[in-house]
């Protein structure tokens, strides 16, 4: 069973940064895959970024392009980092990192195409 551990989150002011951390804990842990969504008070988890595996294809929403980058490192084990950029008060919400072992990309951005879940990060972005 794949655990994904998140770190890193926590309370900064507008126009400040933050990065998140996730690392899949068990061995073998072979994503196709893994992703970052985010989930405000009241409304759907929604798609932040993902990569590939091999790191060669990348995905953001509109509204982090160019503030956000996504990163992976595939050792030992995969971990994948989300630095965040001139952060928004929109941009509270907890954030989740994801993994998926389906050989495909064509869903990306849904929530329904991952199979692993971390446990979530807080992120407050103060005006």
């Amino acid at each position: 069973q794949v655990q994904l551990v998140q770190s890193g989150g926590g309370l900064v002011q507008a126009g400040d940064s933050l990065k998140l951390s996730c690392v899949a804990s068990e061995h073998p842990a072979d994503p196709y895959a893994m992703g970052w969504f985010r989930q405000a008070p009241g409304k759907e988890r929604e798609f932040v970024s993902a990569i590939s595996s091999n790191g060669r294809y990348v995905y953001y929403h509109d509204s982090v392009r160019g503030r956000f980058a996504i990163s992976s490192v595939n050792t030992k084990n995969t971990e994948v980092y989300l630095q965040m950029n001139n952060l928004k008060p929109e941009d509270t919400a907890v954030y989740y990192c994801a993994a998926t072992i389906t050989r495909s990309l064509v869903n990306i951005r849904s929530t329904s195409n991952y199979d692993y879940w971390g446990q979530g990060t807080q992120v407050t972005v103060s005006s």
